[in-house]
């Protein structure tokens, strides 16, 4: 049986290493959000945050995925904000989308690649779809500074630009490398 941190049976992960592995995981998926392949507002960026949080929703849990992607994408899009200018909605906007993404993903662990890679599509189409009705939201209301495009048509067209979140796809092979090689350390910390 395994705890809520991710361990095996007969092994459990100490809350000092799941700790230590949330703050580093947190920092990394930070610099991956802040250092980013930037587009102009409302694109955001291509972030290279994905493959980082996607492995360790598999490696260290749903949870410690979670709790890793909410911080890491909180405080990577706050920079943006605070350093470039964008809107303050951006911040909790990318938890929104993102952390559970983590918990999608972060189920499929122990159920064998394609469960996994399915996973992955999955929280992904998820993600862009956290992003698109909201946006297309709050460009039909305008709020949070998203101006006023008078109808439901014209918002749904200006936040078709979220659809291009689905690049984030790309990473899965990249997620998967990284949890191939990264998967015996994990399992040395007790990750099951």
């Amino acid at each position: 049986m395994g705890n809520a941190a991710g361990g095996v049976a007969g092994f459990r992960v100490s809350a000092t290493v799941n700790l230590a592995v949330v703050i580093v995981f947190s920092a990394l998926i930070a610099l991956g959000t802040f250092l980013s392949i930037k587009l102009p507002v409302p694109l955001g960026e291509i972030t290279w945050a994905p493959p980082v949080y996607m492995a360790l929703s598999i490696l260290g849990g749903p949870w410690t995925g979670f709790t890793a992607t909410a911080i890491g994408s909180f405080v990577g899009e706050s920079l943006n904000v605070a350093y470039l200018g964008w809107p303050a909605i951006y911040a909790p906007g990318i938890v929104w989308a993102r952390a559970p993404e983590a918990l999608i993903i972060g189920w499929a662990r122990k159920k064998g690649t394609k469960a996994m890679v399915a996973a992955m599509v999955g929280a992904t189409v998820f993600e862009t779809l956290l992003f698109f009705f909201p946006d297309a939201f709050f460009y039909t209301y305008g709020l949070f500074g998203y101006g006023n495009s008078t109808s439901w048509a014209s918002g749904f067209a200006l936040a078709s630009t979220d659809l291009l979140t689905m690049l984030d796809l790309a990473f899965i092979p990249v997620a998967l490398v990284l949890i191939r090689v990264a998967r015996p350390a994990f399992r040395r910390l007790g990750y099951g």
